[in-house]
């Protein structure tokens, strides 16, 4: 288990050296990236079945757990760790006018990515959100459009606020516990059960909520994806968003199962769901549309995490998971179905494969059976029915009047994308790219889990199981702590 410190090593290292790597040779400096995210992938599958169903902790440089940095080895983790290997070959960038600088950008944010994953204590989550971040803003900043630097800043003054405000919640943990370990704090949880420790979660929930779209810090969302590429929008709303997910979940089941951190989540989870899909059924471009029905979808995220135990920590790890692979999916169609709606009419029939492919995506997205996106969606609504306080079942209303309204909407671009071509306007077919092959990938994928629903359902709910205990948990990092 000691090696999975190299997924967050290599990638640091290889983003320093790659620059000095391209003076010699560029073609090796743009292969440089997706080897370490190979090996990394490669990696966390070694690990995977080294580990098997039990769980392991690794301190680095041989300190304790109070005072070290340490990391925390499961299924959940690792499951999470090889989506970030994966997603990063996904969405690398190829080409001659791609800079060294961008590589290196891409790099540092799989590094933070992996230490998101694995970190066990709350001063290295936020020292990789803060990596994450700064990586994001370089990223956003060195697109080639006139709007990338306006968005790059506005981005950073809302994620600024929002990592000042998680580290003011991470402080006031620590004032009241003396230590920023996760598994000490799940030992101490009664220290946090007050009103000082429940803000703490507030701060720490709003602050991550930035990047996790939560409502209402997600202004920026729709500016930055329509001005990053199509494969980097892709990675951003995939799975940087649940990365940010993972702080706030690590830190509700291990310290705060209490109902006041529950409620806030379904608060913001609710009014996410409502509001994004609201603003969506009103976009008249496909990236508008799919940034503000990417909010309404982590609001689900959040809906279900407000359920206390195992049940919602499984759901949510299934909707994380079915968002990620639809909504990474479609924002790389984009690359071929993009522009206005007015532009996209009679598309159909200049790109049927895309478009098949499009419709596939939103049949899930909306849980028409026999889908996955139906059976996630079934399991939400009927454990929600199964809560005993009034507001989740007023959330059970508010799912079936988003998803009515995400129907209206995504059905009305179907329409227009096989209607008849207005002979005034000429939609252009833009070239195949490698994001159109990757978005198919994707779909090959949906189509699998749709065949295997049971047994990944049944091998979620062991991950959900084992990760939802704090026991294992505590057991795990203070037992093995030198």
């Amino acid at each position: 288990m000691n090696n999975l410190i190299l997924l967050v090593v290599l990638p640091l290292l290889a983003a320093f050296v790659l620059p000095l790597v391209a003076r010699g040779s560029k073609t090796i400096a743009i292969l440089i990236g997706p080897m370490v995210l190979l090996y990394s992938l490669l990696l966390v599958i070694s690990n995977w079945f080294e580990i098997g169903r039990g769980s392991s902790a690794l301190f680095v440089g041989g300190f304790s757990a109070r005072v070290g940095i340490t990391f925390y080895i499961d299924h959940f983790s690792l499951m999470f760790a090889g989506l970030v290997a994966g997603m990063f070959l996904v969405v690398w960038p190829w080409g001659k006018q791609v800079v060294p600088r961008q590589l290196s950008l891409y790099l540092l944010l799989a590094a933070a990515s992996f230490g998101l994953v694995l970190s066990a204590d709350l001063f290295n989550l936020y020292v990789f959100y803060e990596l994450l971040a700064v990586a994001t803003y370089g990223l956003i900043a060195r697109q080639q459009n006139n709007t990338a630097s306006v968005a790059a800043l506005r981005y950073l003054f809302v994620s600024s606020a929002g990592s000042v405000m998680m580290l003011l919640g991470i402080a006031i943990i620590y004032t009241l516990t003396g230590s920023l370990n996760i598994a000490y704090l799940a030992t101490v949880t009664n220290k946090l059960h007050s009103l000082a420790g429940i803000s703490a979660f507030a701060l720490i929930a709003i602050g991550a909520g930035v990047k996790a779209e939560m409502f209402p810090v997600n202004t920026w969302v729709s500016e930055v994806y329509a001005t990053v590429t199509r494969p980097l929008a892709a990675l951003l709303a995939g799975l940087i968003s649940k990365l940010a997910v993972l702080i706030i979940i690590r830190v509700l089941i291990m310290m705060f199962q209490h109902e006041a951190a529950l409620q806030l989540l379904l608060v913001v989870g609710i009014l996410g769901v409502i509001s994004g899909e609201l603003v969506a059924w009103r976009a008249k471009d496909m990236v508008r549309m799919l940034s503000f029905s990417s909010i309404a979808q982590l609001g689900l995220i959040f809906i279900a995490f407000s359920i206390a135990g195992k049940n919602g920590l499984w759901i949510g790890m299934a909707l994380m998971l079915h968002h990620l692979l639809v909504k990474g999916g479609l924002f790389l169609l984009a690359d071929k179905l993009d522009g206005s709606f007015e532009k996209l009419r009679g598309k159909a029939k200049l790109a049927p494969i895309a478009t098949a492919v499009f419709v596939l995506f939103i049949l899930s997205l909306l849980g028409i059976p026999p889908f996955p996106g139906f059976w996630i969606k079934l399991l939400l609504i009927m454990n929600l029915a199964e809560q005993t306080g009034g507001l989740y079942h007023y959330a059970i209303g508010f799912i079936l009047l988003a998803t009515a309204i995400e129907a209206a909407y995504l059905f009305k671009l179907v329409r227009i994308l096989y209607q008849q071509e207005d002979t005034e306007i000429k939609p252009k077919l833009q070239a195949n790219t490698l994001s159109y092959y990757y978005a198919l990938l994707f779909a090959v994928v949906l189509v699998l889990s749709t065949v295997f629903v049971m047994p990944i359902s049944d091998r979620l709910e062991d991950m959900a199981t084992q990760a939802s205990s704090s026991q294992i948990y505590i057991d795990t990092i203070l037992g093995e702590s030198p």
